[in-house]
């Protein structure tokens, strides 16, 4: 099957933009870019109408099953709903101009396969399953009244671990339930009572272990990590990414350069919090919001500096903390912290596939796959176009129109 993209300017981070041209996709690859193409009779035509043309991005921190990680829904709601709820995410991140995720904790092996199987629109995703926390930690759901709201079934096992010998078990407990890579709650948070972001958790020997065991399968580890300490135990260990890294500074940003440590900083989920607050009926807003007011004041400032000490940064959300369809303003709070727009695309395209490990994909670009988002407007001039939906006229993925 082909499929025919006339009329358009494609934009490629780092290169210039290549105006009045058209796309020759074939089932999913990208087969012929050219200012004159010919096709099959039973090609399909889109025309682009001088629109522009982006590869489709990629967030590398979302919760596509979570609806705000509230425990009163958890307790409320039966099972199925976890699942449901991943049906409208999914069409909203979609909607988003986003066609991969990288999912750091909810979502099990049943929505990949979902998803190859085109169940419904969804964006491809790279799957940690469930985080691992130490007991007392960030995400132990066990709460003062004794009762656990950690979700737990068949092919979701529990994260919470202590001790080498059961971060070990955990990890492998983790790969086998079909991970992609590890995800560790390395530090206190924001959505957990009883803990403080500013805290390190699990010990270097417990960090070195979980390490061990997923290089063991060439599998990445990432640290939830807000905690200056628990970032340099985890570099020390061998981590590859460090998720919101709120507390960071230029001592640990260069650290990470020379470790080849990369920075999802998640800008957008705790402003997007600060200023809309938390439900009514949320037992733990009061205690949440008081601990956003310090982390918004100091998270900007501290990944600029990251970012003028050459971290590696990609674009994440935590899609899921906060409601899913606002993923790409996460763009401007990166150009916010000094990129440019290219690099801040370049955040969510190509450099999100580089980490990710697919060489084919995150340019428009012969012989990559075709996931691709046509935009109305350059973002390269105002990259606060890309926030709006309404701007990303449509979606193809795998060379499939989806929006």
């Amino acid at each position: 099957m082909q499929t025919l993209i006339e009329n358009v300017n494609v934009i490629n981070p780092f290169e210039e933009i290549n105006t009045n041209q058209n796309i020759l996709i074939e089932d999913n690859i990208i087969k012929e870019i050219s200012s004159s193409i010919n096709t099959k009779k039973d090609v399909k035509v889109i025309d682009g109408e001088d629109n522009y043309l982006l590869p489709g991005f990629i967030d590398c921190h979302a919760h596509i099953f979570a609806k705000g990680f509230h425990k009163e829904e958890n307790m409320a709601n039966p099972l199925g709903i976890h699942f449901y709820n991943a049906v409208p995410h999914s069409l909203q991140t979609i909607n988003a101009g986003v066609t991969s995720i990288r999912d750091c904790g909810s979502a099990d092996l049943s929505f990949k396969l979902a998803q190859e199987k085109k169940l419904f629109i969804a964006p491809k995703i790279h799957l940690s399953i469930t985080p691992l926390m130490m007991t007392g930690g960030h995400f132990d759901l066990l709460l003062p009244s004794g009762f656990d709201m950690e979700i737990m079934y068949p092919g979701f096992p529990k994260g919470r671990c202590d001790g080498i010998e059961e971060v070990l078990k955990k990890t492998r407990e983790v790969k086998r339930a079909g991970a992609d890579f590890i995800k560790v709650m390395a530090s206190g948070g924001v959505l957990t009572t009883n803990t403080s972001p500013e805290f390190a958790q699990f010990n270097k020997k417990e960090l070195k272990t979980i390490v061990k065991e997923a290089k063991a399968s060439n599998m990445k580890v990432s640290a939830h990590c807000h905690s200056l300490k628990g970032m340099n135990n985890c570099i020390d260990a061998g981590f590859s990414s460090i998720e919101h890294g709120t507390f960071i500074d230029k001592k640990t940003a260069s650290k990470m350069v020379e470790k080849n440590v990369t920075l999802v900083p998640t800008l957008l989920v705790h402003q997007f919090l600060y200023k809309n607050g938390f439900p009514a009926w949320d037992s733990y807003a009061a205690e949440k919001t008081a601990k956003l007011k310090d982390i918004v004041r100091v998270h900007k400032e501290n990944v600029s500096v990251a970012y003028e000490q050459g971290v590696n940064i990609l674009m994440g959300t935590d899609s899921g903390v906060i409601p899913h369809g606002h993923n790409l303003e996460e763009l401007s709070h990166l150009v916010d912290i000094g990129m440019s727009e290219t690099e801040a695309i370049a955040s969510g395209t190509v450099k999100a596939a580089k980490y990710l490990g697919q060489d084919n994909l995150g340019l428009v670009k012969e012989n990559y796959i075709a996931d691709l988002i046509l935009v109305n407007t350059n973002p390269l001039d105002d990259i606060s176009v890309l926030s709006d939906n309404d701007n990303i006229l449509s979606v193809f993925q795998d060379g499939i129109k989806v929006k």
